[in-house]
């Protein structure tokens, strides 16, 4: 399932003086904006072009991609102008683009491959935006894709001196909690850092160059085991297979860890934390990390499910709680209760004095930040994987 704490509406200068979105921002940034304005309504033909074009110019690219690639497609251009139009913005432009960097190594890709993308990039804006392309708008485009690719490429170069661009990791457990979702366990073929709330991509054997998120289902072991949460969803190819059909003993692929959705240790703030589904998999790893500092802090987690037996990981949760003074746990089942976890959350608190963590359905995460703002919990205190990234949303 890239984890981000969510974006407060304010404006941010950009390296040259100029304004963010909430000033107008920019004259590249303006020109870029226009552009996608345009585009919009036809994306999936700007899409199907660009690719089109990309691979008919370089046929050598056409293998670091999957066979299906309507989600690909979707991930690598939107993530092209989701930075394009953030180029007024350089801390967010840099944490979003070094995740995005390291994550292509998986696929092969290299600093030789990013001048034909943007080529057939401004190609396939110049064909489609042509009401207000021009000389001035393509020099824009080509200094923010300048600027985008070199970030990329610097932090896939760093990342390769310090980490694989995969592990290979065995399953040495495999656990069916319900008939549609399983715990999986697996040891990597090398050490595996990472931090509990953090996720990771996972590609299986049996679909090459296909890779879905999962978040870490505990903090890091001293046996360097992982585990993950995963629910197999009618059209998932990945989550599928890692529950109906993989067995101990077969060997999948990890890309690196990514995301924020981790605990701020500096402060004592209790924590609020809501989890849907198989979503509790990183709740349960924050728990488990607070308890490692010994901190005492508060935890107060809220367990959401549709039915009873999707409550998979209730025992653990409850177990925890009565090993921890500090933890408390709520489950909330929609179909015994008719209320959601943004409604049970309105029940309980003040919660003004917490950092929120929210995981599971986009659907969840989108109340629940609705929720959480209303009931006082500043923007900046509210950590959730991005939404277009959950595992826990099917795949």
């Amino acid at each position: 399932m890239n984890a981000s704490t969510t974006p407060d509406d304010k404006s941010t200068e950009g390296t040259d003086g100029t304004k963010g979105a909430g000033d107008g921002g920019s004259p590249d940034a303006l020109l870029i904006r226009r552009t996608m304005a345009e585009v919009a309504p036809i994306a999936d033909q700007v899409i199907s072009y660009f690719y089109a074009l990309l691979f008919v110019r370089r046929p050598d690219l056409r293998p670091l991609f999957p066979a299906a690639m309507d989600m690909q497609r979707d991930r690598l251009f939107r993530a092209l102008l989701g930075a394009a139009e953030h180029i007024d913005d350089p801390e967010a432009l840099v944490a979003q683009l070094h995740s995005l960097g390291r994550g292509h190594r998986k696929y092969g890709a290299t600093a030789a491959h990013y001048p034909a993308v943007g080529e057939c990039l401004m190609n396939a804006l110049s064909r489609h935006a042509s009401v207000h392309w021009d000389a001035e708008t393509e020099a824009a485009w080509v200094r923010a894709y300048t600027a985008i690719s070199q970030i990329m490429i610097d932090a896939a170069a760093a990342d390769e001196r310090r980490a694989p661009a995969w592990w290979h990791a065995e399953i040495v457990a495999h656990e069916r909690r319900t008939p549609d979702v399983a715990v999986v366990t697996v040891r990597p073929d090398q050490p595996y850092p990472f931090l509990a709330g953090q996720y990771t991509s996972l590609e299986t054997p049996w679909w090459p160059r296909i890779w879905r998120h999962y978040s870490f289902a505990s903090t890091p072991r001293s046996d360097g085991l992982l585990t993950f949460h995963v629910k197999a969803v009618p059209t998932g190819w990945v989550s599928t297979a890692l529950v109906h059909r993989a067995r101990r003993g077969d060997v999948i692929r990890l890309g690196p860890p990514a995301g924020s959705m981790t605990v701020d240790h500096t402060t004592d703030n209790g924590l609020l934390c809501l989890g849907g589904g198989t979503g509790i998999a990183p709740i349960k790893a924050l728990v488990e990390d607070v308890a490692e500092h010994g901190a005492r802090r508060t935890v107060e987690v809220f367990y959401g499910a549709r039915t009873g037996n999707d409550l998979y990981d209730i025992e653990t949760m409850l177990r925890l709680q009565q090993s921890h003074p500090w933890l408390s746990v709520r489950a909330v089942v929609d179909q015994q209760t008719r209320r959601r976890l943004p409604d049970a959350l309105r029940e309980h608190g003040p919660w003004n004095g917490y950092d929120a963590y929210l995981s599971g359905p986009p659907g969840m995460i989108r109340s629940g930040v609705s929720a959480l703002r209303y009931a006082g919990i500043p923007s900046e205190r509210i950590r959730h994987d991005a939404v277009e990234d959950l595992g826990v949303a099917g795949d």
